[in-house]
């Protein structure tokens, strides 16, 4: 009896090692198999635009004006969509010398907006939207902020009124948020249309004849009485003379 006995703690010790050992290959296997969970922070709209390159100048208007934390904000507190046209660096470039400067604050702001769609819009969705598009500037009015969206073909041109410009690129789309590469800044109606007509001229005035040509008034309108006076005294002056010569020369006729 004692040999088996021992016969069975031999055995129970040589299958303790083999359990544990399926136990860490099991273990291994399932980690390995496990996906690993990478970084899933929110949405970063000026991260997107850094990691896409060509876009500092967007960057650093959306940081100045803080559009770039509203869109961000909104975008992961919320449900709604959205949808942003981004002007490359060389389309700021293109601008006008001292257009961009030449804008204030809230200005700027508007622009912004202006390449801000409040939906999210697909590629496909992009050739079948209705137009004016509203954007986060707001009034779509004809002289204010109208966007257009037009396609033709596979190509979407995008118009403000001011500049007409091409979809060329489709930096990112996430189901919320879609970001569309464009290479001119959209400029509103508002902002950089056409300016208002100059005033129309002043009617001439009519010329004026006889002695008022021949006697222009100063800016008091003196000149004139005392020219015209010094003429009509002179000539009595004058007449007075040859009567007095011609009563003298008949006393000593």
């Amino acid at each position: 009896m004692s040999t088996n006995f021992h016969t069975s703690h031999t055995s129970k010790f040589l299958l303790l090692p083999l359990i544990i050992l399926q136990c860490t290959i099991t273990m291994t296997t399932t980690l390995a198999q496990a996906p690993a969970s990478g970084p899933t922070g929110p949405t970063n709209i000026t991260k997107i635009l850094e990691k896409a390159g060509q876009f500092t100048t967007l960057i650093r208007l959306m940081k100045v004006t803080q559009l770039g934390d509203q869109i961000n904000t909104q975008l992961n507190n919320s449900n709604q969509g959205m949808t942003v046209f981004a002007p490359t660096d060389n389309a700021f470039s293109s601008m006008k010398p001292g257009a961009l400067n030449s804008l204030s604050d809230q200005q700027k702001v508007a622009l912004l907006q202006f390449h801000v769609v409040p939906n999210y819009l697909t590629t496909s969705e992009l050739q079948t939207v209705s137009n004016p598009v509203r954007t986060q500037a707001g009034d779509t009015a004809s002289n204010k902020f109208p966007l257009n969206i037009i396609s033709s073909g596979n190509q979407v041109n995008v118009s403000t009124g001011v500049v007409d410009t091409t979809v060329s690129n489709s930096i990112y789309t996430d189901g919320s948020l879609a970001v569309y590469q464009v290479d001119k800044v959209l400029l509103p109606m508002s902002l950089f249309g056409s300016s208002a007509p100059a005033p129309a001229p002043e009617p001439l005035k009519k010329r004026k004849s006889g002695a008022d040509v021949a006697a222009p008034a100063t800016d008091d309108g003196s000149a004139n009485t005392d020219v015209s006076g010094a003429v009509v005294f002179g000539s009595k002056l004058h007449g007075m003379f040859i009567v007095v010569v011609a009563f003298i020369t008949m006393l000593y006729m």
